[in-house]
């Protein structure tokens, strides 16, 4: 009878991975490989990618320093990446500032041939950016981490209570004030529908 390998479970690979890299520092090399594109997407959609680069890296390094502070009964690695990353976003608020300042400047691409759907997704896109752009500077600190950590980290209410510690009723009173605000700024339109509607 043959025996079906298991799932894997990203929590216990990367608890094991963290613990193995305690004594074999290479075994940090999988966590980095695994949850590095997700941080750097994140972390350029609020900086832009001149910054990605050195502040994802940087948010590897902390990891890698006090990796023995990961504690994985507290939850999973990933959300503790992004609190570290967050954390070192807040340390160039005025980096986010202007790069949120050239955005509002910056016209959106116009149309590109291909599927009806792209088209519209892209006009739409292209109407809301340099508004978006601006109410998100518009935001308190505290209210754009927690929408930015959804709709650009694709973390969940939970992930995002776990990486800035708070609670999930805060999490979701602050991502719908953030919310009502870019509708507010908007006209109407919201740019965060579709992050909602994914799996909330």
């Amino acid at each position: 009878m043959s025996h079906t390998p298991a799932a894997a479970d990203p929590l216990r690979d990367d608890a094991v991975g963290i613990e193995a890299s305690w004594h074999e520092p290479e075994q940090f090399a999988e966590i980095f490989h695994r949850h590095f594109p997700d941080v750097h997407r994140y972390v350029a959609g609020r900086l832009g990618p001149d910054a990605a680069d050195d502040i994802a890296a940087e948010t590897f390094l902390t990891a890698y320093r006090r990796r023995d502070r990961y504690d994985p009964a507290r939850g999973a690695l990933r959300p503790w990446l992004f609190g570290i990353a967050t954390n070192l976003v807040a340390t160039h608020r005025r980096g986010e500032a202007r790069y949120l300042r050239t955005l509002a400047r910056t016209p959106g691409a116009g149309p590109q041939t291909g599927h009806e759907e792209q088209v519209v997704a892209q006009v739409s896109a292209g109407l809301v950016r340099g508004g978006l752009a601006e109410a998100l500077r518009g935001l308190s600190p505290g209210d754009r981490d927690v929408l930015l950590l959804v709709a650009l980290g694709d973390c969940t209410y939970p992930e995002v209570a776990e990486a800035l510690g708070l609670k999930p009723g805060t999490v979701a009173s602050r991502l719908n004030r953030a919310r009502r605000k870019l509708r507010d700024a908007l006209g109407g339109v919201d740019p965060t529908l579709i992050t909602e509607e994914s799996d909330r």
